[in-house]
């Protein structure tokens, strides 16, 4: 639901399609406006959630109408994104060729795509699931369509910080899912995410520093520069490790976790270091891609422990 959790590439090939690639591609342009990969880890995070609330397995009756609601909102929280960000898009060279930007969507057409979307999934989820995950999920769109798109993105260095919120309730939806309550356990994996987030993207506002700044966004190597940037980064690291250790600490999950989440927060923390103290070119891009593996294995080991290693 968030850019905070963007895994798009920055050495992607931009191409200017043909006339007749516009013609056939519309499907594919309604299906990047959606942002699958970003949206893919989010229903990741969901779905431990979900497992985490629970002992064994999870009704089909439940997993399938959650997964397909919160994918189906978080999609048009990703459209809105693209509608919102056309001008500042079509400017940025990672974001140019984006549908919306290039004009082979329009945004009359991505605003009905994205409201038939919100519609569709908080139907599914109000109606299939239970209404506390509706509206979880509907505050996690407005959050990142409207508070974090429209305002905090532009307003404020913070901005990744502050909206990160948006991007990291996943886990939250997955628990309320099942549970139909807001437990502390669901609200320490929001946390895990809440502290990955900076770091994550601040790698990234790294790497593309002089078109935020060409775009007047003010990420915080453009307003505080890359240097001061870094060290936020390194400490965040610091930080994301203490959270990380609190799922075994508070007896949510086992050894097996804590093994895990040592070993990928020591590796991301050394990212960081080289960052900070032994950078080249592709150190801020490269700290930016593991951190995508960073939380995406973190997440996978929770539900292994979670189901190899069932706390009694």
């Amino acid at each position: 639901m968030s850019d905070t959790l963007s895994t798009e590439s920055a050495n992607e090939v931009i191409t200017t399609p043909s006339v007749s690639e516009t013609k056939t591609a519309i499907w594919r342009d309604y299906y990047e406006i959606t942002k699958p990969r970003v949206v893919a880890l989010l229903v990741l995070t969901a779905l431990v959630g979900m497992c985490l609330s629970v002992p064994g397995t999870i009704p089909w009756q439940v997993l399938i109408p959650s997964m397909i609601g919160i994918g189906f909102l978080s999609s048009a929280a990703a459209a809105i994104n693209h509608i919102v960000d056309e001008r500042i898009d079509s400017i940025m060279g990672r974001t140019y060729n984006r549908p919306v930007a290039t004009g082979r969507l329009t945004p009359r057409k991505a605003t009905l795509f994205a409201m038939f979307l919100a519609v569709s999934g908080f139907v599914i989820l109000y109606s299939l699931v239970n209404p506390l995950t509706a509206w979880l999920t509907f505050a996690g769109l407005v959050g990142y369509s409207f508070v974090y798109t429209m305002y905090l993105k532009r307003a404020t260095p913070q901005n990744i910080t502050i909206g990160g919120l948006a991007g990291a309730i996943p886990p939250l939806l997955g628990w309320t899912s099942m549970t139909n309550e807001i437990h502390p356990n669901a609200l320490l994996l929001v946390l895990l995410i809440f502290t990955w987030t900076p770091p994550h993207f601040w790698a990234l506002a790294i790497h593309r520093k002089d078109e935020y700044a060409k775009v007047n966004i003010p990420m915080l190597p453009v307003t505080h520069g890359v240097n001061f940037t870094k060290t936020q980064i390194l400490l965040y690291t610091v930080l994301l490790f203490v959270v990380g250790l609190l799922p075994y600490l508070v007896g949510m999950s086992n050894w097996l976790y804590l093994i895990g989440a040592v070993t990928l927060n020591l590796m991301f923390f050394a990212y960081a270091w080289k960052l900070k103290f032994n950078a080249n070119e592709n150190t801020a891009m490269d700290t930016f891609k593991f951190s995508i593996v960073h939380l995406m294995g973190l997440f996978i080991i929770l539900l292994l422990d979670h189901y190899l290693l069932p706390i009694s």
